[in-house]
């Protein structure tokens, strides 16, 4: 590492460690669920070292003074990058005032060695009038509050920090890039494009043969056109993606484990098929991936490409019914189904909780999230549901304990059917299997033997509990309504206007 120097503002002068560098390199190998720490600022501090509290980190008036010139603070930000800072040019940088180098001192402050960030944060408590110092998850949560202007070419500037750790990063971030987020927010996750290998087709097995899985293990059931088939959360914990043809259509699987969201796309758009895979960056502690068509990212919750050419393209992704259960459960609903093969083509460690079960485990988030609603904890999960644009979230715990919702959403009426969950909080985000579907004017009630494959409505008449619809008796259909699981600060920092079932 440089030399450290002291210049006249006690300021020092900021060299990256070189085994950042070396560790990014080696993520190229490493697998999944080797993110760094939500604090990872904070973390990374040495013990006795002297640093500002985190006083504010909540919406403030700051100075947004843009005094320089486009080409000036271009040219001070050559000088500043991943790989280092003069106290020249941080004092510059002070000295001028100008709100637009907030974003990037924010954004490479985590790279940098503790006392390093120590003096980034300094200049940024004075830039701001904040008492932040050297929490760079506090810092990333008061950009996105307050949004502080961006300096010109930022995006090329970004894409240059990021081809430091991964020139494949410049596929997606690069000059003049359409978007409809704020890049500053899109932030590394902690490995290198595809160093979480998505499936492509993975080899399915009849249930005979998966001696490896448990009755009590979650997976995502799938079953389309009577093509039925179960895919374990311990090895999609490590892949996050599957890019699959079931029942004859093209699906994926965009799974977020940061936000416990797995949500099962139908990727044909227009005639053109897409396949996806995991970019390395993360918005708000969600994943984005990107189509491999055409190098755009996509927001994983939405199924709508927030960067690259197919931004104002009309694209969005038609979400598909997936229910996440336990093994036991699909099994016996689904004798029929296969499930996925440990033999995936990759070495990975495929047991239980191996890739993220301490993330899993903890009531916090791993990477800065602004915006989480405070009706629920961070992590509750819900069942997550947005018809005609209406938002809606029902805690697990709620629904468990009802185990049949009538509910009207969008004018739209509908019922929510829960199966038994003894525990809901195991070693992966799941618990309670929900499907949701239309209702047509009936009234649902639980079976009277507590059955969780029917229900009955408001005139004793039994319904069966499908994968499609419900079917009654009489073979009158109700179809199902597509949503998903999620952690609460995964759905309402993207749907702050989300209704929230209150039970």
């Amino acid at each position: 590492m440089a030399n450290l120097h002291v210049n006249k503002r006690g300021m020092l002068v900021l060299a990256l460690v070189g085994g950042l560098l070396l560790a990014a390199c080696a993520a190229q190998g490493e697998p999944a669920g080797e993110e760094p720490a939500e604090d990872e600022a904070a973390a990374g501090e040495e013990e006795g070292e002297e640093a500002p509290e985190s006083a504010s980190e909540g919406p403030s008036e700051y100075d947004s003074q843009t005094p320089l010139s486009d080409e000036e603070v271009s040219a001070l930000l050559d000088d500043f990058t991943l790989t280092g800072i003069t106290s020249a040019t941080l004092d510059a940088i002070v000295d001028s005032g100008d709100a637009r180098f907030i974003v990037p001192l924010i954004e490479l402050q985590r790279f940098f060695p503790p006392q390093q960030r120590l003096a980034i944060g300094l200049a940024l408590n004075e830039m701001t009038g904040q008492e932040i110092g050297t929490d760079w998850s506090a810092w990333m949560r008061w950009a996105a509050e307050n949004e502080p202007p961006l300096p010109p070419n930022y995006a090329a500037w970004k894409a240059d920090q990021l081809a430091v750790i991964d020139p494949e990063f410049k596929r997606f971030i690069y000059e003049d890039v359409p978007t409809t987020i704020r890049l500053d927010e899109a932030v590394w996750g902690g490995v290198v494009v595809d160093g979480i290998p998505a499936l492509d087709n993975p080899a399915q097995i009849p249930p005979d043969e998966a001696d490896y899985i448990e009755p009590e293990e979650l997976v995502f059931g799938v079953a389309i056109d009577g093509d039925v088939r179960a895919y374990p959360l311990r090895i999609m914990n490590w892949h996050e993606m599957f890019n699959d043809v079931v029942g004859g259509v093209p699906v994926s699987l965009a799974y977020c484990t940061l936000c416990g969201a797995g949500i099962l796309y139908d990727t044909t758009v227009d005639g053109e098929v897409y396949t996806f895979g995991s970019s390395g960056l993360l918005f708000r502690s969600n994943k984005l991936m990107y189509d491999r068509n055409t190098d755009s990212l996509w927001n994983q919750l939405t199924g709508e490409p927030v960067a690259g050419q197919l931004v104002d393209s009309g694209i969005k992704l038609d979400i598909l019914p997936v229910t996440l259960t336990t093994w036991e459960d699909w099994l016996s609903d689904h004798p029929d189904t296969t499930v996925l093969s440990l033999d995936t083509g990759f070495t990975r460690v495929y047991e239980v909780g191996a890739a993220y079960g301490d993330y899993f485990a903890s009531p916090d988030t791993m990477f800065p999230v602004a915006g989480i609603g405070d009706e629920r904890a961070t992590k509750d999960l819900v069942y997550a549901l947005n018809l005609d644009d209406t938002p809606k979230a029902y805690p697990l715990d709620l629904l468990a304990g009802e185990r049949v919702t009538n509910d009207t959403l969008a004018g739209q009426e509908i019922v929510l059917v829960t199966s038994d969950a003894p525990e809901l909080i195991q070693a992966e985000p799941g618990g309670a299997a929900v499907r949701a579907y239309e209702r047509g004017g009936h009234t649902f009630a639980p079976a009277p033997d507590g059955a969780d494959d029917t229900v009955v409505d408001e005139n004793g008449q039994t319904w069966q509990v499908t994968e499609d619809a419900l079917v009654s008796a009489t073979e009158e259909t109700l179809p199902r309504v597509p949503g998903h699981v999620a952690y609460w600060f995964g759905w309402s920092a993207f749907y702050p206007e989300t209704l929230l079932h209150e039970g």
